[in-house]
């Protein structure tokens, strides 16, 4: 064989494995939900409770069959994420709508947020 062709089928060999490591390596990003909760003047508000749920679209529902029901506290930002990236699946088409319920003391607020997969996804509730 002559040089040209060992360092052409060299450097084919090289690439094709260099591209199959990085193929290899494709890391999911996450698919996240950040609620960030303010009172009527837009001020943050900590320590509020925000709860994410959705409620089967079967007609009629299942009897207390909720597909995802979860809360957790405010951060000292008003902010609260939630990690949903166990629940994608790679291929799915679209992943949920989510009702939110946020309280602290006497004040209340609801909202929904459209979760995308591989995302870090924002909504804001004011609570009055």
């Amino acid at each position: 064989m002559t040089t040209k062709k060992v360092h052409f089928i060299f450097g084919t060999a090289l690439l094709l494995c260099v591209g199959a490591v990085l193929n290899g390596c494709k890391k999911d990003q996450q698919t996240i939900a950040t609620i960030s909760v303010v009172n009527a003047d837009g001020e943050a508000v900590p320590g509020a409770s925000v709860r994410l749920y959705a409620v089967s679209s079967e007609t009629p529902p299942p009897t207390n069959e909720l597909r995802f029901d979860t809360t957790q506290v405010t951060n000292g930002t008003g902010k609260v994420s939630f990690d949903f990236s166990d629940y994608y699946k790679e291929g799915q088409a679209g992943f949920a709508v989510l009702d939110i319920e946020a309280s602290k003391g006497s004040l209340a607020g609801e909202g929904i947020i459209k979760i995308e997969e591989m995302k870090t996804n924002d909504e804001t509730v004011i609570i009055e």
